[in-house]
Parts: structure tokens; sequence; C-alpha cells
């Protein structure tokens, strides 16, 4: 099993970032042919997902949707005030497996990895496993 760190910049307080093609770069520096690549996100306030990543529009609604249900300011009892980040990173999850076949990840056609990012700008570091 090969370990890697991956450092993503948010540059603004919710967004996502397609990150697939940084993780297909770490896919080939490991040489990895065929096996499982799994991302972990060691955050409380940004999750992961798979999403198409084909048209732009789907990201924005997402987000505002997100945004519809929880939004910032709603009585949240959390002393830091981003309690909102946490459930949507919560409904987002923490992790992603993609096969790996051909030294390529087995996505569809218009799939792509995203960091979801609800409390940011912030440097944020995935752990990227492949075995």
């Amino acid at each position: 099993m090969i370990h890697r760190s991956l450092q993503i910049k948010s540059s603004t307080h919710t967004e996502m970032i397609d990150i697939t093609s940084e993780i297909e770069s770490l896919l080939r520096s490991a040489g990895t042919e065929e096996g499982l690549c799994h991302v972990y996100c060691p955050h409380t306030t940004c999750g992961l997902t798979i999403n198409e990543n084909a048209d732009p529009t789907v990201k924005s609604d997402i987000l505002m949707e997100l945004d519809r249900r929880f939004p910032w300011d709603d009585g949240y009892r959390h002393m830091e005030g981003n309690s909102a980040a946490h459930i949507k990173a919560s409904l987002m999850g923490f992790s992603l497996s993609i096969p790996v076949s051909q030294g390529r990840l087995m996505l569809g056609t218009w799939q792509g990895i995203y960091l979801c990012e609800f409390d940011g700008p912030r440097n944020r570091r995935l752990i990227v496993s492949v075995s």
C-alpha cells in the first residue's frame, strides 16, 4: 500500500474543487496499474464526493441546495459558529474508494472527484492510499 498526502487550497467560503487530475497524477507517480484508490479527508468542515464534472452548474446547484437546507446562521449551539459546515461535510462524507484499472481511475464518463469546502478559505490536506 502506498500513502501520499495531497494539499488543496480553497479560495472561497463554500466551493467544490475538482481534484480528479491531482488524484490521477498521484496514481501515475505511484505506478499503480490495478487496485484501489482510497481518498480520505481528515477535516470536519469539508468533505468529498463524486459527481458530474462536465457542467459546472451541477456544482452550483448542489451548493445552493445545501445552503438552503443548512444556512450558515440558523440558531446552532456550536460555539465556533460553523455548525452548518460540519453538517454539510458529514452529509458528503470523508472518504471515497475508486477502483483502478490499467493505471486509471474507473470513474464514469461524466464523473469527477471533488473536495467540498464548507468553511474556507483554508489549506486542506487529503490522504490518498493506493493498494
